[in-house]
């Protein structure tokens, strides 16, 4: 379980293919000091299990499935990855209930400037719209966010300058694919309410 709140970006440093299992390894300095092999860490708001581990990277196996319903089978070596790890029981929760099982893939449709402010529009799936709501909580690429509007299938989130610094949505550009996870409540009230 994670809350969306960014910890660091690391840099995808390598991508095997060992026998049909797909390796990610990542760069990250000054981050895995009490990280142990079997840990989960949220790369771009996918749960990944730790497999290996040193000093300033770390490694995770994909599951075919993950590739199926993330970004993650158009990776490419030195994209910046959104690094989180496991939240602990006690602390303060600052972002939302995340689970790191991405929900859909969207596309960047447009950046706008409103102010000193970067806003997001994103297209959705048309699946997932259901779970979505104007000031609710959506992660995207693992970054708890607030959304700002929704019309059709595209939502809106706007970005302070901490975020733009801090994670790797800065970094996007008009087509670019998204890690898309909706609200945790959401989705389990839809079961609730759908078995009566």
């Amino acid at each position: 379980m994670f809350t969306g709140i960014v910890e660091k970006t690391g840099r995808l440093e390598k991508i095997e293919n060992k026998n049909g299992k797909i390796y990610f390894t990542i760069k990250v300095a000054n981050f895995l000091g009490k990280v142990k092999i079997g840990a989960s860490i949220a790369c771009d708001g996918v749960c990944l299990t730790v497999v290996k581990k040193t000093k300033d990277n770390f490694t995770v196996e994909l599951m075919p499935e993950t590739f199926r319903v993330t970004k993650f089978s158009k990776a490419k070596t030195g994209q910046a990855i959104n690094l989180e790890l496991a939240m602990k029981l006690g602390e303060r929760l600052d972002g939302h209930f995340v689970s790191g099982h991405v929900d859909a893939v969207g596309a960047i449709s447009k950046i706008l400037k409103e102010g000193e402010y970067t806003c997001l529009e994103i297209k959705a799936p048309v699946e997932i719209l259901k779970y979505l709501s104007y000031k609710g909580s959506v992660a995207i690429n693992g970054v708890s966010l607030t959304i700002a509007g929704i019309r059709k299938n595209v939502l809106k989130v706007c970005l302070i300058s901490h975020t733009l610094k801090m994670t790797n949505l800065g970094d996007l550009k008009i087509g670019d694919e998204v890690n898309l996870e909706v609200d945790l409540i959401a989705r389990y009230l839809e079961k609730l309410i759908s078995q009566k």
